[in-house]
């Protein structure tokens, strides 16, 4: 009884919706008229046959490699502010509260501070590097690795929680019986804290993957997807609500869904879970 109501809003909130995406996908229904005329998979041989629906899942690969760099960096503070550090309180603040901030307003912040003659460049030209600054929006080379270096840091503080919990979560006899037996740190970390919160890393890389094919919010306020920035959902967005074709764009969705779900289904596979025994 107490799961009844929980239970009504996540089928009526999300398989409800999931199921109608599934059945719009299969017509080519343009998101006004009341008539959906169906064409079953023809949405999806567009999909897999139109190179550029497609190509724009090689600009994921940018936000799933910086994915990682923010998994070990958010790994990196976690394990030293699980120690005992001065002032550890206030840098676990100051990690975590990008994560608080809004992604629209994050997307302004840095488009001020990417913009030519910008903070970025100001701080290049205090430290020497001016002959590095470049339009880091404007430039293919490079707008994608500027839009995923914002991911990263604004995601960070979501990892280091949960890497923080975890860690916080291995009792304390462990460290001090490693600290007897002669143990440094790294080797602490290697054989006590790296064992202890394997599914969480593992979890961590699932919400990477998904996350990474699922990017929208920073590159459509700061780039609106030009100049190579476009990504999956971005297109998907695009062609629902600019070109009127929502059965399209249904089965772009249901495309991604789907390869989420694989990629899942895979990681769990290659990296089941274990139970540690910290006893």
């Amino acid at each position: 009884m107490f799961l009844a109501v929980p239970v009504f809003l996540l089928v009526v909130f999300t398989y409800v919706p999931v199921a109608n995406m599934f059945w719009y996908s299969l017509t080519d229904w343009d998101g006004l008229d009341k008539t959906k005329s169906f064409v079953g998979l023809d949405n999806y041989v567009s999909v897999f046959t139109r190179p550029e629906l497609f190509r724009v899942f090689y600009v994921s690969l940018y936000y799933f490699a910086a994915s990682f760099v923010q998994m070990a960096l958010a790994l990196y503070f976690a394990t030293l502010l699980s120690f005992s550090t001065r002032f550890r309180n206030v840098f676990k603040g100051i990690l975590f509260f990008p994560y608080l901030v809004n992604g629209v307003a994050i997307g302004f912040i840095f488009l001020y501070f990417f913009r030519p003659d910008g903070t970025l460049d100001a701080l290049l030209d205090v430290v020497g590097l001016g002959e590095l600054s470049r339009p880091w929006l404007g430039d293919r080379d490079v707008v994608n690795i500027s839009l995923a270096s914002t991911s990263v840091w604004r995601y960070m503080g979501l990892n280091f929680v949960l890497f923080l919990g975890a860690i916080q979560s291995i009792p304390g006899q462990l460290y001090e019986a490693a600290e007897l037996d002669g143990a440094n740190r790294w080797q602490q970390f290697r054989f006590i804290i790296a064992p202890g919160i394997r599914p969480i890393i593992g979890l961590s890389f699932i919400l990477a993957i998904s996350g990474s094919l699922a990017v929208f919010e920073i590159p459509f306020i700061m780039t609106g997807g030009s100049n190579g920035s476009e990504t999956f959902v971005i297109q998907t967005v695009s062609s629902a609500f600019k070109f009127s074709k929502v059965g399209l764009a249904s089965a772009m969705a249901v495309v991604l869904l789907a390869i989420v779900l694989v990629i899942t289904w895979i990681q769990r596979t290659i990296l089941p879970e274990e139970k540690v025994n910290l006893t």
